[in-house]
């Protein structure tokens, strides 16, 4: 369990004014990344992502960490120890993405003002007319900010432009004419109103007019495959982008042999079960001698449960109360029921991107506002993919779904997060730590005896588990070893039981984004080892017997740290 803490120190005292310090720079420099903070205060300002604003960005971050510099790491509590690093390392990461990444220059998908102004109209943090001025003042530097964007953009990868296109025609979904009624018939003065609806037109006008800059680089892109940059980063870029976004204890390579391993493992494991479940699943027909052949041909036949593209949302939506209900009866992690879980329909300036699931939660400062469930409707599908992705997500895989964006897993975790005594640890959150906890999570409520301890839960489950292996072999090779599509969709198709459309959209996915995929089992796989070292060591409940709760609710005490830090942090108060 958690124990009181000694008084802080002098050095911890000066940190931790520091820290609060740096945090309200931060939100002044980068009103943003305030918002999806929850910190409004500096909401009405936009950031033009000019040269100008690139040379105070490396400014301020050098500025910080000279700063921080000043502080002997050991001279401070474990805590704050952690919290210096997660701060070293977030900046140095920026100055890194800035002057050697240079995403900005490639990544035509990375402006797009649609997310801000949702979360600004869509979150009651203050009186409507107030938010209303915010988003007019921020409507105001929005032709500014998208000609910056054209300039900036040179060498892009056709992939994200034509990501970019697709969601910033989202974004003029957010400015529609129902924006001008709510306007209309708030109490904003006559000159306020006149005043949105003039920098709302500018706004549209920049926006169409960046999506229009976009196509005709698009149609030369095709026309001249020479001149797009390839969105494959290398070796090199991969190991650097992985070393500050997963901060692992294990190299690229390491990670990339354990989950060529671990995928062996899985097949073994899968066909024991596939095998059991045969004779009523499949009756008398004749078991294949191939093992892959055999499981894949279970999976199917169970794939076919699954719900109706028309009620797929609905269907989630109706699935939540039954897990806080799991949870609660098995006593597995901490609920708090005054934090909201709200399922929507993927907003279409976020949608194109592959993942057809996720969670927006709110930050540290408005803890309370609506975490959304974000689930993408098939309409756009035609039938046969609409189909396909449904045998995906079939009655036990979307279950499992469920629980791996909303309860215990992401909804869940950020929840706790937003509660830890550091708002750096939230803040400065560690990728893998977020997505590990969700995979998990997923094993914490089967081991628990979530849907009876059914055969066919746990033969999806490592299904899905499989899906987090392969995600990392992909992205690895795909990245740094030139992996072609057609091979990654027979990986993904053959050897993770994957559905076409599913195993399309992964590629897809795999093609905008670079090192995240890798997530998955590396924060799964260090989240597992931590819990069976801190069982060997115990953490004891008044039973003084190992809790699966108490190790949970300590584990998402330290915010969304690095999972090597909260081991240190951990195995620090056990010691203790």
């Amino acid at each position: 369990m958690m124990l009181a803490s000694a008084a802080p120190s002098q050095n911890d005292l000066a940190f931790e004014q520091y820290s609060a310090k740096l945090l309200n720079d931060m939100w002044r420099e980068f009103p943003e990344q305030g918002i999806t903070a929850g910190y409004y205060k500096y909401a009405d300002k936009m950031t033009v992502p000019d040269a100008n604003r690139r040379a105070k960005n490396l400014a301020f971050y050098n500025a910080k960490l000279t700063a921080l510099a000043k502080f002997d790491s050991k001279t401070l509590s474990a805590p704050n120890q952690v919290d210096l690093r997660l701060i070293q390392n977030r900046f140095k990461s920026y100055l890194w993405h800035q002057s050697v990444f240079k995403h900005w220059q490639w990544q035509p998908s990375q402006y797009n003002v649609g997310n801000t102004l949702g979360v600004l109209l869509n979150t009651e943090y203050a009186p409507l007319p107030t938010r209303l001025r915010q988003v007019s003042a921020r409507l105001a530097s929005v032709p500014a900010y998208y000609n910056a964007a054209q300039v900036n953009i040179s060498t892009p990868t056709r992939e994200h432009t034509q990501l970019a296109i697709l969601q910033n025609n989202g974004t003029l979904s957010v400015l529609n004419a129902k924006l001008l009624d709510i306007v209309n018939s708030s109490s904003l003065t006559d000159t306020e109103k006149t005043q949105f609806k003039l920098r709302y037109d500018l706004a549209r006008n920049a926006i169409t007019g960046y999506v229009d800059f976009l196509t005709k680089l698009s149609t030369t892109l095709a026309k001249d495959p020479d001149k797009a940059r390839s969105f494959r980063i290398g070796r090199d870029l991969y190991a650097q982008k992985f070393s500050f976004d997963i901060q692992s204890g294990l190299s690229v390579d390491e990670l990339h042999q354990r989950a060529i391993a671990e995928k062996t493992a899985l097949h073994e494991a899968m066909a024991t079960r596939a095998l059991a479940l045969w004779p009523s699943v499949m009756g008398t027909l004749e078991i294949p001698a191939n093992k892959l052949a055999m499981i894949r041909a279970v999976l199917d036949e169970l794939s076919k449960r699954h719900t109706t593209r028309d009620k797929f949302v609905e269907t989630i939506n109706a699935h939540i109360p039954a897990l806080e209900a799991f949870v609660r009866e098995k006593d597995l992690v901490d609920q708090d029921a005054t934090r909201p879980l709200v399922v929507r329909e993927t907003p279409l300036y976020m949608r194109g991107s592959g993942a057809g699931a996720s969670i927006s939660a709110p930050g540290p400062y408005d803890p309370t506002a609506n975490t959304y469930y974000n689930v993408t409707p098939l309409d756009s599908m035609t039938e046969a993919e609409a189909e396909s992705y449904l045998r995906e997500y079939n009655h036990w895989m979307l279950q499992i779904l469920n629980i791996h964006e909303a309860i215990p897993g992401h909804y869940t975790q950020l929840m706790h997060a937003n509660k830890s005594k550091s708002r750096i640890k939230t803040i400065f959150g560690n990728g893998s730590m977020i997505e590990g906890w969700a995979v998990f999570s997923e094993k914490v409520m089967l081991d628990a005896g979530y849907d009876n301890q059914s055969p066919e839960i746990w033969l999806m489950w490592m299904k899905w588990n499989l899906r987090s292996v392969v995600n990392t072999i992909l992205d690895i090779e795909i990245h740094t070893k030139n992996m072609s599509r057609d091979a990654a969709l027979t990986m993904m198709q053959n050897e993770a039981f994957q559905q076409e459309t599913e195993a399309t959209n992964k590629w897809r996915r795999a093609t905008l984004s670079q090192v995240q995929l890798t997530s998955y089992y590396n924060g799964y796989a260090e989240i597992t080892n931590l819990r069976d070292e801190i069982k060997q060591r115990g953490i004891s409940n008044s039973n003084d017997k190992f809790s699966v709760k108490a190790f949970n609710n300590q584990f998402l005490s330290y915010g969304s740290a690095p999972v090597k830090l909260i081991r240190e942090l951990m195995l620090d108060d056990v010691k203790k």
